[in-house]
């Protein structure tokens, strides 16, 4: 992983830790949202508690990490999901 660049280093390991959380308990993800850009953490995760399925297991197939001109980072995910 030292090999890669930095931006795809970050971006691996945010995925790696979302995804983690989201199938472990999906009502701390509200924890890494910015409130000004979202309805707020009580929000978010009594939405994602709402959702309709009890346990979900993401599988990653592919994921890309680009640099941006702002200093952020864009990651595309691609997958499949499991639910009950």
């Amino acid at each position: 992983m030292g090999d890669k660049p930095i931006w795809e280093q970050i971006g691996s390991s945010f995925v790696q830790h979302y995804y983690q959380l989201f199938d472990a308990d999906r009502t701390q993800l509200g924890a890494i949202y910015v409130s000004i850009y979202t309805k707020g953490a009580g929000a978010l995760s009594h939405y994602l508690s709402s959702l309709p399925f009890q346990k979900i297991q993401h599988s990653i197939t592919a994921q890309d990490h680009q640099p941006t001109p702002d200093s952020c980072i864009l990651s595309m995910v691609v997958g499949q999901l499991k639910v009950n």
